[in-house]
């Protein structure tokens, strides 16, 4: 019995070795196939920085994306959530399905920065014309996912699974009336044929130095949800005020209630939250009261609890201070986007593999974002890691560099090699372990 066991761990220890060298032969090819595609990967980069396409009108994009697939050899689907592109790669041999995700929609922001591939496009945006440029880096995103799937194809024989290449319309959200991003790529099929067993994704950061990776174990990015609040009082003449009941007056005071539910009810030593009111409308003449007030504005939280909490309590908080001035507040809350949360399991999993890319030195916890990243929907359907890919030049110190969403946003091109390494690892070393 003693000889059996025996010789059943050294099978394990033999087929374990196997296994690792297996991965180690597959990663050496990787980084070696990323070094040549580099100056490929940001060619097309530049590509989609000079013709950026707002979302769910990304169909120059669409076609680039599609026909490059399609020369790999990889199974292409088009036309899913309105202009996205799916591509499927199976394996030489059986194993998981892992997908990969990288956006693909600008923004209507006018470019500042100096650079012969600037953008000069123009678009539409919710009936208004409007500059359009990539300013949060989804141009990056495509190029390096694309640089992968090359990589990927390349070595087929050899994957132990399937990979599905999700390329993403609308992350920023799509146009009123219309549905878009992975909500709606998701609603018509994308995890599904062949179903998804775990996904990943990076984004890279203007704020982070080229060679670094960020990561955060479970709520890395918050929940997004967007409020209405309508005030409503009673119309009177500027000069006598006693005669109405002045919305905007309670309006201010709503505001700054709503302030106390984060600075007094939110557990600020463990979770962040932010309530923000971005727009507030009443009144057409300086001498009338008006009879309401609109305000909208967002809600940012890295925990479920605390996101139930605060909807309740910005009810609870409107409506006692509207009615304390004899006023009425209705209070509206619409949930956008859902934590993006890292599977802790599937992150503890991978983390060594980004170590081995990037150098143990080079990857490590980021402090949450109170940002929203729609990734979070695949999250919620399947185990998923969502890391940042350092976007900023060596040497810039952290917090000089533009932020994202803004007319001077700027990435060194230097990181592409380490996210197509990256992404490319994570897939090999999911099917080898």
């Amino acid at each position: 019995m003693q000889k059996s066991i025996t010789t059943l761990a050294f099978i394990g220890l033999i087929t374990a070795n196997a296994l690792g060298q297996n991965a180690t032969a597959l990663k050496s090819k990787i980084a070696q196939k990323a070094e040549t595609l580099e100056s490929k990967v940001v060619a097309w980069r530049r590509d989609f920085h000079l013709n950026p396409e707002l979302g769910n009108r990304e169909f120059k994009t669409a076609e680039k994306i599609a026909n490059h697939l399609k020369s790999l050899g990889i199974e292409v689907k088009t036309g899913v959530g309105k202009t996205g592109v799916v591509g499927i790669l199976k394996g030489g041999k059986p194993g998981p399905v892992v997908a990969l995700r990288a956006d693909m929609d600008g923004l209507p922001v006018k470019e500042r920065v100096d650079i012969p591939f600037a953008s000069k496009a123009v678009g539409e945006y919710n009936g208004q014309p409007v500059n359009v440029m990539h300013a949060c880096g989804h141009d990056t995103h495509v190029a390096i996912l694309m640089g992968t799937a090359e990589i990927l194809a390349s070595m087929k024989n050899d994957l132990k699974g399937t990979v599905k290449f999700i390329f993403q319309p609308a992350e920023e959200g799509a146009p009123e009336g219309e549905e878009g991003g992975a909500p709606l790529m998701i609603k018509e099929g994308v995890l599904e044929n062949p179903k998804v067993d775990v996904i990943f994704g990076l984004h890279i950061n203007a704020q982070t130095e080229i060679g670094k990776i960020r990561y955060r174990p479970g709520g890395t990015m918050a929940s997004s949800d967007w409020f209405k609040i309508k005030i409503k009082g009673k119309q009177s003449h500027g000069a006598s005020p006693w005669q109405g009941i002045d919305p905007i007056v309670t309006a201010s005071q709503v505001i700054m209630g709503l302030q106390t539910i984060v600075s007094r009810n939110s557990p600020l030593n463990e979770s962040a939250a932010v309530v923000t009111v971005g727009q507030i409308n009443g009144g057409v003449r300086s001498n009338i009261i008006p009879e309401e007030v609109n305000m909208n504005g967002t809600i940012r939280t890295l925990d479920p609890a605390v996101q139930d909490m605060i909807h309740a309590r910005m009810a609870q908080v409107a409506t006692n201070i509207a009615q304390s001035a004899g006023a009425t507040a209705e209070v509206k809350i619409t949930k956008m986007c859902p934590i993006t949360f890292n599977d802790v399991a599937l992150t503890d999993k991978m983390v060594p593999t980004l170590e081995s890319v990037a150098g143990k030195a080079n990857v490590s916890i980021t402090a949450a974002a109170t940002g929203a990243e729609d990734f979070a929907f695949y999250q919620e359907k399947v185990p998923g890691l969502f890391f940042f890919l350092g976007g900023a030049p060596k040497g810039k110190p952290e917090g000089q560099t533009a932020p994202h969403h803004t007319p001077d946003f700027y990435i060194d091109e230097g990181g592409f090699v380490l996210g197509m390494k990256s992404m490319a690892s994570l897939v090999v070393d999911y099917m080898e372990k």
